[in-house]
């Protein structure tokens, strides 16, 4: 029996045939494509793939190269577009290139042979089947290089560029000159390229505008400091002085050349800014001044002060008065002032007023004077009319002399010159062994009996020279050797200290009716004092008697006109005791003499004369005598 076929079978049989025969139509279709896009990258292995544009610049095809030259034949005029830069009359011009601008071709070209010839093949045909069905249109962009364009201006920054000159003024000559100085100007290089920047993207060149700053000068205060300047150098100084009696002096000129030398001009900040300023120094006039000063000052003339025992009060013997010395220092100081004065240009002097320490007013108690604290007489039995005159000339300049404390005592710069000028006497004075006519013979016995006295007082003996040999004048009364004080001036001296805390008032009192002289130094007693009786060593007889011509003799007359004297060395000890007795001090006073002979005066032709003969030993300072 025959079964009946189903009708489905054969449809589905023929179905399932025509799916198959399609897939392998599609398979065999897609192996095409892949073949025909593997067989294109095979042959574009060097070449840009088709459909890619920069711009408007189809690269299909193209080797790198090609497309770099390609892409700059149609976009690299922009390289050599020209910029406009201008200043003031100056102008600049530079392509695009040199300033920064550059069509970057090569990179370019890279990026569009890049599309379809990456390291993934499959992403690479999807690109390369991209380009050739859709195209691939890469934007076209240039490069602007600031760093090129920042030299660019730079170089004009330096050409440009221009420190600012501020005002300022010189002295030439007597004159002044001012300099009102120039304006800076500085390109203000980070705004320019900002402007350079802008037209450089927006693809034009023509003019950039250079943006330049510009500083004027400053001109401080120099119109004010030229003024001054300019009325210091107008006229000379005139500096008026006075003599120490009050009588004016003619003036002294400082010349405007002169001011001109001591002025200085600076700039300097005050107050956060900077101002200029003047100032002048006459310290260059200090020597003039001071080599001026002596002749124009006054020492102060203290009061000569006599003490009255039995009141204990001082009398006024002279009166006192004022000196004055120069103050340099103000002087100068007003000069300078005067300087910059339109004035009268005129300068007085400056002086200081010098009291006297000791004046009418002075009182005893204030100076501490209570008592005679010391004394000493000394004898001059036959002394010429001439030396007389001289110790009590000599005697009279040192009554009433006060000694501060701690003060020293001179005795030559007390007594004043030795002249005849001074009222001072010829005599006979002893020089290297000969009697010869002299200025101010007798003068050592009044440094003797000062000597004396404040050797008595206990005051601290400063300086002492005694005579070359023994001089009888000084051993009357018992007084003995070892004691005298000889004085040459102006070397030879006789100083004492005031070591106490009282003022010492000295007094003389010549004495002619006894041929004697005196000083008393008044004071309060502070310590009492001792002289030993002098111990003699080492004695050595006189030489013979020595006579001499003398022109004013007639024969048989003889004048004695120094004495016979020993050598000897002589010790004198001085004790010093305080207000309960005690010894304090003991000083020795050593004085070494030379033998000596007694000198007499006779008529020429007198048999007693011997040949001319001079002592070389004897000391300088027996002239006094």
């Amino acid at each position: 029996m025959n079964t009946p076929r189903s009708p489905r079978g054969p449809l589905l049989v023929r179905l399932l045939r025509a799916a198959i025969l399609t897939l392998i139509g599609l398979t065999l279709l897609a192996l095409l494509l892949a073949g025909s896009l593997m067989a294109v990258q095979r042959a574009l292995a060097e070449r840009i793939a088709p459909g890619i544009h920069v711009g408007e610049v189809a690269l299909d095809g193209m080797t790198r190269a090609q497309a770099a030259e390609a892409l700059a034949n149609q976009y690299g005029a922009a390289e050599k577009v020209f910029y406009t830069f201008q200043h003031g009359e100056r102008i600049w011009t530079a392509p695009a290139l040199e300033i920064g601008l550059r069509l970057p071709a090569e990179q370019l070209a890279e990026r569009a042979f890049v599309i379809g010839h990456a390291d993934d093949a499959r992403q690479n045909m999807r690109d390369i089947a991209r380009a050739w069905l859709d195209g691939i249109n890469l934007p076209l962009r240039y490069v602007f290089d600031e760093a090129v364009a920042l030299r660019f201006l730079g170089d004009l920054a330096n050409e440009i560029n221009r420190p600012r000159q501020d005002a300022s003024l010189r002295i030439e000559g007597l004159q002044v000159a001012i300099d009102s100085g120039e304006s800076g100007q500085r390109l203000d290089i980070a705004a320019t390229l900002s402007h350079l920047r802008a037209a450089v993207l927006a693809g034009r060149g023509g003019a950039i505008p250079l943006v330049v700053h510009k500083s004027p000068p400053r001109s401080w205060n120099v119109g004010e400091v030229a003024r001054r300047v300019q009325t210091a150098l107008s006229a000379p100084l005139r500096l008026f002085g006075t003599r120490a009696n009050g009588d004016p002096l003619p003036p002294w000129l400082v010349m405007p050349a002169q001011i001109r030398a001591a002025l200085s001009v600076w700039l300097q900040p005050v107050d956060g800014e900077m101002r200029f300023d003047v100032a002048v120094d006459m310290s260059a006039f200090r020597p003039f001044l001071k080599s001026l000063a002596p002749s124009l000052e006054s020492a102060p003339v203290d009061s000569r002060l006599d003490f009255d025992p039995a009141t204990s009060q001082l009398r006024a013997l002279t009166p006192a008065s004022s000196g004055r010395s120069l103050d340099v220092a103000e002087t100068l100081r007003r000069l300078e002032a005067a300087v910059f004065s339109l004035g009268a240009r005129r300068v007085d002097m400056v002086f200081i007023p010098r009291p006297p320490r000791f004046d009418e007013a002075t009182t005893a108690a204030e100076l501490g004077i209570r008592e005679l604290v010391a004394e000493a007489t000394t004898y001059y039995w036959g002394s010429g009319q001439n030396r007389r005159d001289n110790i009590g000339l000599g005697a009279s300049k040192l009554h009433g002399i006060v000694v501060a404390p701690g003060e020293e005592f001179s005795f030559n710069q007390q007594l004043g010159d030795i002249t005849a000028a001074a009222g001072y006497l010829e005599g006979s004075v002893i020089l290297g062994g000969a009697t010869v006519t002299g200025i101010g013979g007798g003068i050592c016995q009044v440094s003797t009996t000062m000597y004396r006295a404040a050797l008595k007082g206990g005051y601290a003996i400063a300086e002492r020279h005694s005579h070359g040999y023994r001089v009888g004048y000084y051993e009357y009364a018992g007084a003995g050797p070892g004691l005298d004080a000889a004085i040459w001036q102006p070397t030879v001296d006789l100083r004492f200290r005031n070591n106490t805390p009282y003022h010492l008032l000295i007094e003389s009192s010549f004495l002619p009716a006894d041929d004697a002289l005196q000083f008393r130094i008044y004071s309060t007693q502070r310590w009492t004092t001792r002289i030993e009786p002098p111990i003699i060593d080492d004695i050595v007889p006189p030489p013979p008697d020595l006579y001499i011509a003398a022109d004013d003799l007639l024969p048989g007359q003889i004048r004695q006109v120094d004495w016979s004297a020993p050598g000897a060395d002589v010790r004198v000890y001085r004790n010093i005791y305080d207000a309960a007795g005690a010894l304090v001090e003991r000083e020795a006073v050593f004085t070494r003499y030379q033998a000596w002979q007694a000198v007499y005066e006779v008529a020429a032709g007198d048999p007693r004369l011997p040949a001319a003969e001079t002592n070389e030993d004897a000391a300088p300072e027996e002239a006094a005598e």
